[in-house]
C-alpha cells in the first residue's frame, strides 16, 4: 500500500477513536436525561442512574466489538476501561448507588498512573507498549517522559474526578466529563508535541499523537 493509501486510511481513525472513548458517556448522558422525571426525587434519580448505567455497559461492550471490528484490534486500555465500567456499574445497579459510576474514572486514573510511574523509574516505558509503538522514530527516553508525563496528568485527573464529584450534581458531574476532561486531554496533549519532536517525533507523526492519546473515559 502506498504512503497516500495509508495516509487516507487513517484519516477517519483520529474521530473514530474518540468516539469509542467517549460514545458510551453520550449514551450515558441521553439515556440518564430521558429517564429523569421533570421534579427530581430520590427513587426517579436512581432510576435515571441504573437504566443510565444499563445502556453505558451495553455501549462500553459494542465500543469494544466495534474497535475489535474497524482496527482490527482492541487495545490494552480499552479492554480495561471497559472492564471497570462493566465492574462498577454492576456495582451500581446491585447497590443502587450512584458513587461506584462516579468512582470508575478515579480508579482508572489511579491505576494507569500507577503502572506508567513504576515502569517509568524501572526504566520501562509502558506507554509505549499500550499504544504499540504507534508513534514511529520516537526514541525509548522520548516514550520514558511521554510515559511520566502521562502518568503524572493521570494522577491529576484522579484529583480533579474526586472534586467534581464532591462539588458538583450528579448531571453537571456528566457534563464535566465532555465539558473539562475531554479539553484538558487535548490540551495535555499538544502539550507533549515539542518534546516527542525532540525525541525522534517526525511532523508527518504529529496527528497520530492526537489521535492515539490514551483513553480517558
Amino acid at each position: 500500500m502506498s504512503d497516500t493509501e495509508t495516509a487516507k486510511t487513517k484519516k477517519p481513525t483520529g474521530w473514530l477513536h474518540t468516539l469509542v472513548d467517549y460514545g458510551p458517556l453520550l449514551v450515558f448522558l441521553g439515556v440518564y436525561k430521558f429517564y429523569q422525571p421533570p421534579e427530581t426525587s430520590t427513587f426517579g434519580e436512581i432510576a435515571a442512574v441504573i437504566y443510565g448505567t444499563i445502556a453505558f455497559m451495553g455501549a462500553a461492550v459494542v465500543a469494544l466489538v466495534f474497535s475489535k471490528w474497524k482496527f482490527g484490534k482492541v487495545s490494552p486500555m480499552l479492554i480495561l476501561s471497559t472492564t471497570l465500567i462493566v465492574g462498577f456499574g454492576a456495582l451500581t445497579i446491585w447497590l443502587r448507588d450512584e458513587r461506584f459510576i462516579q468512582l470508575k474514572p478515579t480508579a482508572i486514573y489511579l491505576l494507569f498512573g500507577v503502572v506508567l510511574l513504576v515502569g517509568w523509574l524501572r526504566d520501562r516505558a509502558w506507554l509505549q507498549v499500550l499504544l504499540e509503538a504507534a508513534f514511529e522514530g520516537v526514541t525509548h527516553q522520548g516514550w520514558l517522559k511521554l510515559s511520566r508525563n502521562w502518568g503524572f496528568f493521570f494522577f491529576a485527573l484522579a484529583a480533579l474526578n474526586e472534586v467534581l464529584v464532591r462539588t458538583m450534581s450528579f448531571e453537571s458531574w456528566l457534563w464535566a466529563k465532555l465539558w473539562v476532561f475531554l479539553p484538558l486531554t487535548f490540551l495535555f496533549t499538544f502539550t507533549q508535541i515539542p518534546m516527542l519532536l525532540k525525541h525522534g517525533l517526525s511532523l508527518e507523526d504529529t496527528d497520530d499523537v492526537l489521535k492515539d492519546e490514551p483513553p480517558t473515559g
